[in-house]
């Protein structure tokens, strides 16, 4: 439930924005490119996602978006965990496999990289620039998709290797090294 009430003022006021303008909106923000996968066994698969957020520290928690037509959708509800998994500037034919490019799909998606299983059984990809082993917390459904918040169980980081970044539309990579 939210505590803003703008029910009564959508009704007085239809505002409708044109789809294919917002998501040229979005496509300014850049945004770290991650791999959110799910499930375990030959029951698993995940998605390319640039709507990861961090939610809180105490208890340490994440936000990630994932839309609810996904077939990553019914295989979190099965298991309740997630791994977001940060890619580096070297991972991008992980974020195009998980994105479903080539026409991979479910398990096939974790081919061509390494992985390991962490602490909720959720595989993680080695190498990643950090990855966030997480339990599902709630899922919040709204519009198409579910609002995850996951309880981070367990961490792992990758020192001095750049992140891959996504905007307008295209992979990137920071240029200007940190002073």
């Amino acid at each position: 439930m939210s505590v803003f009430q703008t029910g009564a003022r959508a009704a007085q006021h239809e505002l409708t924005v044109e789809a294919d303008l917002f998501k040229d909106s979005m496509r300014h923000l850049a945004g770290a490119v991650s791999v959110v996968t799910v499930g375990r066994g030959n029951d698993r698969t995940g998605f390319t996602a640039t709507s990861v957020s961090s939610l809180a520290i105490d208890p340490p928690s994440v936000i990630v978006s994932l839309n609810r037509d996904s077939s990553s959708w019914p295989v979190l509800q099965r298991h309740g965990s997630f791994c977001v998994n940060v890619l580096a500037h070297d991972q991008q034919h992980v974020a195009d496999s998980f994105a479903g490019r080539g026409g991979r799909k479910g398990i096939d998606r974790y081919l061509d990289a390494e992985w390991q299983e962490l602490a909720t059984g959720t595989l993680a990809l080695k190498n990643a620039l950090t990855v966030l082993d997480c339990e599902l917390d709630d899922a919040i459904e709204r519009h198409s998709h579910g609002i995850l918040i996951g309880r981070v169980r367990a961490v792992t980081l990758r020192r001095n290797a750049e992140p891959l970044l996504y905007w307008h539309g295209a992979y990137r990579r920071i240029t200007q090294p940190a002073k």
